[in-house]
């Protein structure tokens, strides 16, 4: 087996570290040292995105939200799903990791940033939901952070606030849906999604298909 190759890192705003690495022609991100994502363990990022437009018909679909880019999986799911004319805000937090995935991940995922239904913005995503119009987004699917509790960076935490499930009531369409990203189940979180006026409900994902048990879990939060 190949060695580990460090690809290229870059600073969080908190001082942490975030390392993107290849072995293999596999790919991985970690967080001052603990591994945050592998490009072989993607069942979860792709079911993500399914789940997020589950609800919809395709033909009603306009315009949705992905925050947080990580390894594309999520985008490559949401961009074979939608039609030709619609349109995603792909919000990354880290101007870096957009780089990464144009140039290292070029053959990965990257390729997708080149679609013209693609709108990629360096930016943290709390922020682009404030800015946006009310009932903007027919789908709002969030992999930012580690999920409700956050370890990259702090920051996030006002993102599953109770004020920020708010504005992202504000900014979901009637009918719409927001799904979340967890690493694991967090009471709090759920009755946060239920005061802000969300109807909930959580999947177990796996780390891969062919895995026997779940290891993470998708929070479904619809608006009626």
């Amino acid at each position: 087996m190949k060695p580990r190759i460090k690809l290229a890192d870059t600073k969080t705003a908190d001082g942490g570290i975030l390392s993107l690495f290849e072995q293999d022609g596999d790919y991985s991100i970690s967080f001052d040292g603990q591994e945050l994502m592998h490009s072989r363990l993607n069942a979860s990022e792709k079911l993500l995105g399914e789940l997020g437009l589950a609800r919809l018909k395709m033909q009603s679909i306009e315009r949705v939200l992905v925050g947080g880019l990580g390894l594309g999986f999520t985008l490559q799911r949401v961009l074979s799903t939608i039609r030709r004319d619609c349109q995603i805000d792909l919000v990354e937090l880290l101007p870096d990791v957009i780089d990464w995935n144009r140039n290292h991940l070029s053959k990965l995922n990257g390729y997708l940033l080149k679609d013209a239904r693609v709108k990629a913005i360096a930016q943290d995503v709390i922020q682009t939901i404030r800015d946006a119009e009310p009932e903007k987004y027919d789908a709002i699917i969030l992999d930012v952070d580690n999920g409700p509790i956050a370890m990259v960076s702090p920051g996030n935490d006002s993102l599953y606030s109770q004020a920020g499930l708010s504005e992202l009531f504000r900014a979901l369409r009637p009918g719409g849906r927001v799904v979340v990203w967890s690493a694991g189940p967090d009471k709090g979180f759920e009755k946060r999604l239920i005061r802000a006026g969300f109807e909930m409900t959580s999947v177990p994902a796996k780390s891969h298909v062919s895995a026997k048990r779940t290891a993470y879990l998708i929070y479904v939060a619809d608006k009626t």
